[in-house]
């Protein structure tokens, strides 16, 4: 079988003597506020949800009149804690 020949590729050089952007990563840590706020929402998530379900018998506790957007409520506050773990350091 017949070898192809091999083709030069026409890449263009690159100017070594400019200077590349650097990127600094952001090593600061945490604020002193930001683990309480992280696990104070998801723990209030828990509760909201807890307190829905036992008092889904008659009261509908914690907004009685927003029904099972309770629920709702209860998981945006403990993914807000979870979204919050990604920037703890």
């Amino acid at each position: 079988m017949p070898v192809s020949k091999v083709r030069k590729k026409n890449t263009p050089k690159r100017n070594r003597t400019a200077a590349a952007p650097v990127v600094v990563a952001d090593n600061r840590p945490n604020p002193p506020w930001f683990l309480p706020v992280m696990l104070g929402l998801m723990l209030l998530g828990l509760l909201w949800i807890v307190t829905f379900y036992i008092t889904a018998g008659g009261l509908r506790l914690p907004i009685p009149t927003i029904g099972n957007w309770n629920l709702a409520i209860g998981f945006a506050l403990i993914i807000a804690g979870f979204g919050m773990t990604t920037r703890w350091r």
